[in-house]
């Protein structure tokens, strides 16, 4: 317990799957936490549940493809808080399509949110870090950012882009003490995979090399290692949590 002790966290995603896991483990451990969501609903029973567990923590009902609305959740965590230490770019999206059947409002969408999601948070936490005098920057990827996976073209393509941006910004930002990873996750068991994979599970348990899938708390642990300064030399890297896909 403690690990995140006087850190302030945001995370989008946050109303359900890996998101809320995070949010859940992080106020546990200590953060306070700003957990934002476009489905404010869902978002407010992970709130109230833990405040319930005796947490700290706000929602936010957030778009992370605007700018405007990435600049109020900055502001308020700082208005609320004083600071930024943590972000977790979780907001994600996919669409099981191959090339030749998807329509380009689909790709977009999937790069708005996947990737320019990302970058715009990124843009407008990272001067709130320079000020706290460091951070961890964590954005979520995928194995699809490492691999290539039939049916998800955009969605790869994104994370692929994530995993790259994430080195760049840790080369940039290294000397302000800002850590930047990826976290690449295999088949997790969330609502967006229960969607997409629902007529495939036999095929990815044969990429899975545990006999399992895994967790929205087995990648909140690897998350909470890098918000924590038990990473504090560790940028620029990819933390990859995929049963052993990867392995291969």
């Amino acid at each position: 317990m403690g690990r995140l002790t006087g850190k302030v966290a945001i995370i989008t995603g946050a109303a359900n799957g890996m998101g809320a896991s995070e949010a859940k483990l992080f106020a546990k451990e200590g953060a306070k936490v700003v957990a934002t969501d476009i489905n404010d609903n869902l978002l407010h029973e992970v709130i109230n549940e833990i405040k319930a567990d005796g947490g700290e923590a706000i929602g936010l009902k957030h778009n992370v493809t605007s700018e405007e609305e990435w600049k109020h959740v900055i502001q308020e965590t700082v208005d609320h808080y004083g600071k930024v230490d943590v972000l977790v770019n979780n907001a994600g999206v996919s669409s099981p399509k191959t090339m030749a059947q998807m329509e380009m409002d689909e790709w977009n969408k999937i790069m708005d949110i996947d990737l320019n999601g990302c970058v715009i948070g990124m843009k407008y936490v990272i001067p709130e870090m320079q000020k706290a005098g460091g951070g961890s920057l964590i954005n979520i990827s995928s194995i699809g950012g490492l691999v290539g996976m039939a049916g998800s073209s955009p969605y790869t393509a994104a994370k692929g882009a994530l995993r790259s941006l994430s080195k760049s910004a840790a080369v940039e930002y290294g000397k302000d003490k800002i850590r930047v990873n990826s976290v690449h996750p295999g088949i997790i068991e969330t609502p967006m995979t229960a969607d997409t994979f629902k007529d495939a599970e036999a095929y990815y348990k044969t990429f899975t090399q545990l006999p399992y899938f895994g967790n929205p708390e087995d990648v909140a642990y690897g998350v909470l290692f890098l918000a924590s300064d038990e990473s504090r030399f560790m940028t620029g890297s990819e933390l990859v949590i995929d049963g052993g896909w990867t392995a291969l």
